[in-house]
């Protein structure tokens, strides 16, 4: 593929990204506009939210296992399209039963997204560029998280809730239009390409031999503690701002805001920074541990936000945490490429990714506990605070820095 081709795919990948985001949060955005037409109240949203949340999760179980049989030229509008239809059935929803169904099917569908996108990275960019091509994903998440609560009030005030579900998701249909054209003029893979060469070719994946190696638990566990933190941060950011400095709701754009970008360049300077380092002769995994290192001293700073005067501090913090966390993710993401054979990359991360959705529904858990007892954020902070050093150390423990995983790749 050439460097042309692979930056068209790079920027479709990063579309989807926004959409698959899109998808998730518009129920949020619509929140007060769909609990004054349907009746709903906060019980009734947190149910939804809940299953939604249950589908995702339990769909990482077999959502890797069908991308990696397919392959990433048909997984990727299969992703998309499922996704979308599933949003559009949002908008022939009027009861409660009805909008479960939809929710659950939503939840389903855009499991899919992560393990396509790993999948599609590691087949397609080298060690030395897939880590910058991950933090572009991860910044695309950033970029949903600001360009969704923007864009659909004024979708809805012209043409109703439903209207913003149906063009999110012909938005959806339209990309995987734009895809299929894309991958009609690419020319078909190589049997043997560049790429991951840490490992050898494997045979059709299985989900029991996935489940044997230690590579596989190792990014579990390191998804696991470092993903707690970013659904801790993603949840409560709002109510520690409104606890600790008193901000109202009006008040939370400008900070969240700045957080989230900050979280979104973050992704892109781990990205360069392990890249360069592969560029200049670093064993692969010996850079993306460096970088994570790095990365997780950084976090250690987090419960400095609990003690600083002023909102605007604490802010710069936690966007310093979410930057951080970004630059970790991004990683690790290489780090599973590298380590894992392409039959069996989106089969390894989508079980990382089920093992982060469960770890951050428990620390969620945790959080409602832990903020109304004597505790409060001071203890959720501290466990920011180190979870990146033990999800490092776990890495390691799993991933030592031997020679068959840290030497000689092509770049």
């Amino acid at each position: 593929m050439s460097s042309r081709a692979r930056g068209v795919l790079l920027t479709l990948l990063i579309l989807a990204g926004i959409l698959n985001y899109a998808d998730r949060q518009l129920i949020a955005v619509l929140k007060p506009l769909l609990q004054e037409t349907l009746h709903w109240d906060d019980k009734d949203y947190g149910n939804l939210t809940t299953v939604f949340q249950f589908a995702a999760a339990f769909a990482l179980l077999g959502s890797g296992w069908i991308v990696d049989r397919v392959g990433w030229r048909a997984a990727n509008p299969l992703a998309v399209a499922s996704s979308s239809l599933a949003t559009m059935a949002h908008a022939a929803s009027r009861t409660l039963a009805q909008f479960t169904v939809a929710r659950i099917a939503l939840g389903a569908t855009v499991s899919l997204g992560t393990p396509v996108a790993i999948k599609t990275i590691a087949e397609n960019f080298e060690p030395r560029h897939s880590a910058i091509a991950f933090a572009s994903l991860n910044a695309a998440g950033n970029a949903g998280a600001i360009i969704t609560p923007l864009l659909t009030p004024a979708v809805a005030l012209a043409w109703g809730w439903s209207g913003a579900f149906l063009l999110t998701g012909a938005l959806g249909l339209a990309w995987v239009l734009a895809w299929v054209m894309f991958v009609r003029n690419l020319a078909p893979a190589p049997r043997s390409g560049r790429g991951n060469e840490l490992q050898p070719a494997a045979a059709p994946v299985s989900l029991g031999d996935v489940l044997t190696q230690r590579r596989t638990w190792a990014i579990a566990g390191g998804k696991a503690l470092s993903d707690s933190v970013w659904w801790f941060l993603l949840f409560w950011a709002p109510d520690f701002f409104h606890r600790v400095f008193h901000l109202g709701m009006q008040d939370f754009a400008a900070p969240l805001a700045l957080i989230y970008t900050a979280a979104a360049l973050g992704a892109m300077a781990g990205g360069m920074v392990s890249g360069r380092l592969i560029s200049n002769g670093m064993a692969v995994v010996r850079a993306r541990k460096a970088v994570m290192l790095i990365c997780a001293l950084l976090v250690l700073s987090a419960p400095v936000a609990l003690f600083v005067h002023g909102y605007w501090p604490a802010v710069l913090v936690l966007g310093l945490t979410l930057a951080a966390h970004q630059g970790f993710s991004v990683n690790l993401f290489a780090l599973t490429t590298d380590v894992t054979p392409k039959s069996s990359v989106a089969t390894t991360i989508s079980i990382g990714a089920l093992c982060g959705n469960v770890a951050g529904m428990g620390i969620l858990r945790v959080a409602g506990e832990a903020v109304g007892s004597q505790g409060g954020y001071g203890l959720l902070f501290g466990f920011t605070a180190v979870a990146y050093l033990l999800a490092l150390a776990w890495i390691h423990c799993l991933l030592p820095a031997t020679k068959g995983l840290s030497e000689a790749v092509p770049v």
